[in-house]
């Protein structure tokens, strides 16, 4: 007890010396003096010190902090593997309040590992005076995320791991964002409204090759900014999709979408009045967006080029200039006008490809080609397993025979198996189609055969009719001379 009495009396008598020591200081020293010993102490401090401290607050001024919440929603997804965390904070903003973000609690630390480092994070909420006037509140709160590194790995934390995280943010926000479907309301305008298609590539009815080779086209487009850059190109991507109704075309649009999480605009071509129109319709666009142009050959009568030339030579020149034109169209599409955004894909579809004038199809403006053909053996097996959940049944071989010999669209085998919850009922009215459809198709094929003979069996009557009447005429010929002769 005594010993403790002396070791506190000497603690005491110790920081009641160093008062004094401050308060000397204060007095007898120039304030130029005390500035210089107090930042040789600080730097004392960090020397004797390994561990380095970054401070990111929720605001910037009066501006959000975007770091601040690209670092929330990073460590949302690492909270999970953190158990040592006894308070989190849980919150939502959908109504339904089925989706529900997780964060930590003010004075709350989590570890978190980045290139073999360790970082430690910690949430940090304290009170600062505010303006007395603002609604008589005259206090607000200010949170800050820090995070303390080994000072060694500060290079590290400001140059790797603190961009990776906003990397990471971007890409979870693009993940997570609804997504919209805009149309030209009016002539200039777009209306947006949510675009909710299921359609992924993994339930599209398509054979696998060809939608691995769709998937690693869009892949390689969207890591691609440096390269379009340098290369000195526009950042887009087009592709013509062409092939009879049903077989998938909007499906595809709609699962492209999906996959690059970009906004879809529906570009209705006979809404819009001119090619000034068409130019702001264009523009308004936001970047990491698909247009979308259907039936690009019946939509509208885009004028030829050739044409173009003839009606501005013309007495009704102000009038061909007030229509939206082939050339108003493909300026947009790799022309000036093609670089008023980024990370854009263009999408044209068609029914009859034949159609296109030549000037919408080279490279540049309509990059990729994907042929949407009729329902095949593999489309057929993801059809019946987004539908019924069956990876076989003993109808496949039939099936897929009577595929292999009849056309039939992905969106009439999906008709059938849709019609029926019971597996056996709905494969076997498919079967029920398909021997329809192969049985209109050898009636059309006897009718065509029966026509082609029937078209034989003519020719060969009047080629006979021919000889015989050439005949008749050289037998008469020979009477004739034979007549002269005598």
């Amino acid at each position: 007890m005594a010993s403790y009495d002396k070791t506190i009396a000497t603690a005491a008598s110790l920081a009641a010396s160093l008062m004094l020591v401050r308060s000397l200081a204060s007095e007898l020293l120039p304030s130029e003096v005390r500035d210089m010993l107090s930042s040789a102490l600080s730097n004392l401090r960090s020397r004797m010190t390994w561990q380095h401290t970054i401070i990111i607050e929720e605001t910037e001024g009066w501006s959000s902090n975007r770091v601040y919440n690209a670092v929330r929603a990073y460590l949302a997804t690492r909270i999970n593997t953190d158990i040592s965390m006894q308070r989190l904070r849980v919150s939502s903003t959908d109504e339904t309040a089925e989706k529900m973000v997780i964060s930590m609690e003010a004075g709350e630390e989590m570890a978190d590992v980045y290139g073999g480092v360790e970082f430690r994070w910690c949430l940090v909420s304290r009170e600062v005076k505010g303006d007395p006037n603002n609604n008589g509140n005259g206090q607000r709160e200010i949170k800050s995320y820090e995070v303390s590194f080994h000072k060694k790995h500060k290079e590290k934390a400001l140059k790797e791991y603190l961009p990776f995280i906003v990397a990471t943010a971007k890409a979870i926000k693009d993940e997570e964002k609804s997504l919209n479907i805009y149309m030209n309301e009016y002539s200039d305008e777009w209306s947006p409204i949510d675009l909710q298609h299921p359609s992924t590539f993994a339930t599209l009815a398509m054979d696998q090759k060809q939608k691995q080779s769709i998937m690693d086209d869009l892949n390689r487009f969207i890591k691609r900014k440096d390269y379009y850059r340098r290369i000195g190109k526009a950042w887009k991507r087009g592709y013509l999709l062409y092939g009879p109704p049903g077989t998938g075309k909007s499906s595809l649009i709609a699962a492209m979408a999906n996959h690059l999480r970009f906004d879809i605009y529906d570009l209705e071509l006979t809404g819009v009045e001119s090619n000034s129109d068409l130019r702001r319709l264009l523009v308004g666009m936001t970047n990491r967006s698909i247009l979308v142009v259907e039936d690009i050959d019946c939509t509208i009568e885009l004028k030829q080029r050739e044409d173009e030339e003839q009606a501005k030579s013309s007495s009704t020149e102000k009038k061909a200039e007030d229509k939206v034109t082939l050339s108003g169209l493909l300026n947009f599409v790799d022309g000036l006008w093609s670089t008023s955004g980024e990370e854009r894909i263009i999408i044209f579809t068609t029914n009859y490809k034949e159609r296109l004038d030549p000037a919408l199809l080279r490279p540049g403006r309509m990059d990729m080609h994907i042929h949407m053909g009729y329902c095949t053996r593999e489309a057929f097996r993801i059809l019946a397993n987004n539908y019924h959940s069956i990876d076989y049944h003993v109808t496949y071989p039939e099936i897929e025979g009577l595929i292999e010999e009849v056309t039939v669209t992905p969106a009439e085998v999906a008709e059938v198996l849709m019609r029926n919850d019971d597996t056996d009922v709905a494969l076997s009215d498919l079967v029920v189609l398909l021997n329809s459809k192969k049985e209109d198709a050898n009636q059309i094929k006897n009718e065509s055969k029966q026509v082609e003979e029937e078209k034989d069996a003519n020719e060969m009557k009047t080629e006979n009719k021919q000889v015989d009447e050439k005949k008749d005429a050289n037998e008469t010929m020979d009477d004739s001379t034979e007549d002269e002769s005598s």
